[in-house]
């Protein structure tokens, strides 16, 4: 399996990432466990019509946890069973008594407890969930060397489409609140305290919003339609975690942000290197 590479910390780290990505991820999803688990999925899934025969297949199962963000989830049939038989479009269902919203996108992406039924059948049904996966993967396999840079490819990913969905203003920081990779960066990037997560939630949504208003000039999650907006947020988390960490010599990338910082290497060529080295 092919491991990304990220050289260096904070925004310097992730200025390399955004650089080399297209590339790390092309050679990511080339890895053959990548490969032969989506042909499966691609393959198998519409033959699936209830949540019992998706928990009974360890592979699709796997995809489908995956794309959600839920792989480690994957021993508990019985559970995730429940989950995508009830559905979401009942308020009671199991998968909506979560604060983390990923259970109810579970459930409702698969829609077997639902009105309609299962759309594993769907036109383009394999590709939705097939692309998910690959991003939440690669997600994964990033923070295996920098859990920063991990929740910073999150964040993008996540604000992004929740700043576009057109939801209720309440419902989309309510969200945020409960998804645990854009809780820990908003909680950094605004210098909240551990005892945040304690208070009342009406509370903490109406601490985010006056704190986005300051910074970026608007309570609503609209604002981070704007990519400017959402680097900034990505850059202002990136530059606080570095602090409270503090550079060092022992920091991973620490030789080769001093080798680019003396102009011994241009960034392209670092990427080069790096990535010829990985790909070995």
């Amino acid at each position: 399996m092919f491991q990304p590479v990220v050289p260096l910390p904070g925004v310097a780290g992730w200025r390399f990432l955004e650089a080399t990505e297209d590339a790390q991820r092309a050679a990511f999803d080339r890895s053959p466990v990548m490969e032969r688990d989506l042909t499966y999925f691609a393959e198998n899934i519409a033959k699936i019509g209830s949540a019992a025969d998706l928990v009974a297949d360890r592979t699709l199962l796997k995809v489908a946890l995956g794309a959600f963000g839920l792989k480690e989830e994957l021993p508990k049939r019985a559970f995730l069973e429940r989950i995508l038989a009830e559905g979401s479009e009942d308020p009671k269902a199991l998968a909506n008594r979560f604060v983390d919203p990923r259970y109810a996108d579970l459930a409702r992406a698969f829609g077997f407890g639902d009105l309609l039924g299962s759309r594993t059948g769907d036109l383009g049904f394999p590709s939705r969930i097939s692309s998910a996966y690959r991003d939440r993967q690669f997600e994964a396999a990033v923070g295996n060397a920098s859990t920063d840079m991990r929740l910073a490819l999150t964040l993008r990913r996540e604000i992004t489409a929740l700043a576009e969905s057109g939801s209720a203003e309440t419902s989309s920081w309510f969200r945020i609140l409960g998804s645990t990779p854009l809780r820990r960066v908003f909680e950094g990037v605004y210098n909240l305290p551990k005892a945040f997560a304690g208070i009342d939630l009406d509370t903490q949504r109406a601490t985010l919003q006056d704190k986005t208003q300051q910074l970026f000039g608007s309570r609503s999650v609209a604002v981070f339609k704007d990519t400017e907006a959402v680097d900034r947020l990505i850059n202002r988390f990136l530059v606080t975690q570095q602090a409270a960490q503090g550079p060092s010599a022992g920091t991973p990338g620490f030789a080769a942000l001093s080798l680019l910082q003396s102009g011994g290497m241009g960034s392209a060529g670092m990427a080069n290197l790096i990535l010829s080295a990985a790909a070995r």
